[in-house]
């Protein structure tokens, strides 16, 4: 084919998204989803499936998500897939970055583009950027504070999306689980999804549970009623008067974003009073940072923290490998956990903490989430781990 002057092989088209890092590094692309700019803390997540999960797990406040797998959006949305519980609170991730434009969806299951999905939940992304070089240098630098910005006619105030950047002041510190959990108490009976059969309904439980929302996730609770849990979610800021007074079987601690040292200063009275009424409790993520700290351990910030579905975590009380989903930029400092709290699951990519147990109490937690199913199944025994500690107090 013959190029002419006025038709160039390499047509010039004008960025209309830029992500813009808090030292003035600027990225161009292709905006998608909704316009307009956030600000946030840019991570990497190395899943290759499950992106509507991920951009609606509520543990994702004030982040901005790099995929690492160049194709998302392959696959569709849909309503069954999302995640978060609190539909009226901040949806998930801020904004999401992609190497590669949005294919139309092939999957017998989707109802809507991933595009027209994001436009409806008010999340900004951006296409056509080196993703795996953003993502080396997260690896290099740490995760860093940026502002992703969408505008059709491709026109930015680029001087004052580098200072919104700069002076954000990043997640460290930062209690965002008033953003994402309810605000109210609810019940919940519905279990997990069947193949061909969608969802089912918890008619016979045997245990009654109180979930303290920290920004729970739709599976968890389902996997709960899957084992035979009536569950009652609850605010973050719930007294233990209060949750004690459900006079309930169990007491499960939920995932969550933001920093738990600041979300701490209201959860770790509460879940130590848990602890001291003897009632079995379980935790996941935030869940089980808010242990750590309610028995003398400290949290601490990671370098580039651990986002994906490919996790090996190793079970110490059992010698079994299993592979995991992780959402989490910070960890409970395994040196400062006190005597008799024991060290259960670690990671085999870092050796970082990933599970602690109290000696002699029905109590424990992991830091990742048992019911992603990644493996697929590989961590759901540990919501029967629970339901066998439930059953063993009420005997008792």
């Amino acid at each position: 084919m013959t190029q002419h002057d006025n038709d160039p092989a390499w047509p010039d088209h004008k960025p209309t998204a830029l992500l813009v890092l808090a030292d003035g590094t600027v990225l161009e692309g292709f905006g998608l989803g909704a316009e307009g700019h956030a600000v946030g803390e840019v991570c990497f997540n190395t899943a290759m499936t499950g992106y509507e999960e991920i951009l609606t797990d509520p543990s994702y406040a004030g982040q901005l998500i790099t995929f690492t797998f160049p194709h998302i959006g392959n696959v569709g949305t849909n309503d069954e897939d999302i995640e978060t519980v609190n539909m009226a609170a901040t949806p998930g991730a801020r904004g999401v970055i992609l190497r590669t434009a949005i294919t139309d969806p092939s999957n017998y299951r989707a109802t809507k583009h991933l595009d027209a999905w994001l436009k409806a939940r008010g999340i900004i992304g951006l296409s056509g950027i080196d993703t795996r070089a953003l993502t080396a240098l997260i690896r290099s630098k740490g995760m860093p504070n940026a502002v992703i910005a969408h505008a059709k006619n491709g026109e930015f105030d680029l001087h004052g999306l580098k200072e919104e950047a700069r002076e954000w002041p990043g997640l460290e510190g930062m209690d965002l689980v008033p953003m994402v959990t309810s605000g109210q108490r609810f019940t919940w009976d519905e279990t997990p999804w069947i193949w061909d059969k969608g969802f089912g309904r918890q008619d016979k439980a045997e245990f009654n549970v109180v979930a303290i929302d920290y920004g729970i996730k739709r599976n968890i609770l389902r996997l709960l009623a899957g084992v035979g849990c009536k569950v009652t979610v609850v605010p973050a800021t719930t007294s233990s008067a209060d949750i004690l007074a459900m006079n309930p079987d169990g007491v499960f601690l939920s995932n969550g974003p933001g920093d738990p040292a600041a979300t701490g200063k209201y959860a770790v009275p509460v879940i130590q009073d848990v602890i001291k009424s003897g009632t079995p409790t379980f935790g996941i993520c935030l869940g089980h940072q808010m242990l750590g700290l309610a028995v003398g351990a400290k949290t601490k910030k990671m370098h580039q923290g651990h986002h994906g579905a490919n996790h090996p975590v190793k079970d110490e009380t059992t010698g079994k490998v299993e592979i995991t989903s992780m959402n989490h930029g910070f960890a409970v400092d395994e040196a400062t956990l006190p005597k008799g709290a024991t060290q259960t699951h670690i990671s085999l990519f870092d050796g970082s903490n990933c599970g602690i147990q109290l000696d002699g109490k029905p109590v424990f937690s992991v830091q990742y989430h048992p019911e992603a199913s990644p493996g697929p199944r590989d961590s759901h025994y540990l919501f029967q781990r629970f339901a066998d500690l439930m059953r063993q107090k009420k005997r008792a």
